[in-house]
């Protein structure tokens, strides 16, 4: 009796085993600056969670740097979760490399100004006491994806530097802002402040002020490619949920309620 009840018991055990492998799934995401400090600290708990794997490709939204998320979906590397500035994800929907009906919109990401850990802290209080900060300081970076186009090529038009900036404001591509300027080779730098937060040896001044201020969507979706859909989606639910909501502020970010629009 007890050698067919241990029997029939490690049968079952066997069996769940089978059943939970056969459920796990490798989930590759790849995933743009803005929400990467809070998805490394979410992704443990929802591997915990759900016993999938996830592997994880780094890079912008836009551009043509070899790591730019546009450029990896080109060479066909695997992907089953996109998750990046919700207008490139939406540019990625109409050439069909994202399921649609897929989109998720996360969170709302500000742009904050950044100078050298221990520099002078320049006032940022105003739209003007910002065009006096950039037109003192020597140089100044910011990216190469939203925050950055939006700084180049409408912010300092709004303030009416844009010729003085040309040659002292430089996009960086591909590497954090914040790492050119802790290093000393910016004054300030400007980006979402979820990208600056990461960084060390840097203070964040604060956020740009209302007149100036252009907040970026972060959305997720499914790849039309993508060969595990639905623990994708999980994922992406994962991320979305009130479980995710705390790690998304504390990174600088605000998430967005289920259902609404932007």
């Amino acid at each position: 009796m007890r050698a067919t009840f241990r029997a029939l018991t490690l049968a079952v055990i066997g069996a769940l085993a089978l059943t939970s492998a056969a459920s796990a799934a490798e989930v590759h995401v790849m995933i743009s600056g803005g929400l990467t400090a809070a998805y490394k600290a979410l992704v443990p708990e929802f591997e915990r969670k759900t016993g999938h794997k996830v592997v994880t490709a780094f890079g912008p939204s836009m551009g043509t740097t070899t790591n730019a998320i546009p450029m990896r979906l080109e060479r066909g590397e695997p992907a089953d979760v996109l998750i990046m500035v919700g207008y490139a994800l939406g540019d990625l929907i109409k050439q069909g490399k994202v399921v649609a009906d897929s989109r998720v919109d996360l969170v709302k990401s500000p742009i904050g100004i950044a100078v050298k850990l221990g520099a002078p802290r320049p006032d940022i209080g105003s739209a003007d006491t910002v065009k006096q900060a950039l037109l003192a300081a020597k140089s100044v970076a910011y990216s190469d994806s939203a925050s950055g186009v939006y700084v180049s090529t409408e912010m300092f038009g709004k303030l009416g530097i844009a010729d003085q900036m040309k040659d002292k404001a430089r996009m960086i591509p591909a590497t954090p802002v914040g790492e050119i300027v802790a290093r000393g080779e910016a004054e300030i730098g400007l980006q979402q402040i979820s990208e600056l937060k990461p960084v060390a040896g840097i203070d964040i001044i604060g956020p740009l002020p209302e007149p100036l201020q252009k907040i970026t969507v972060f959305s997720a979706g499914i790849a039309t490619a993508a060969k595990e859909p639905d623990a994708g989606k999980a994922l992406i639910s994962f991320l979305a949920s009130p479980d995710a909501r705390d790690a998304l502020v504390k990174s600088g970010l605000d998430p967005i309620a289920a259902g609404a629009t932007h």
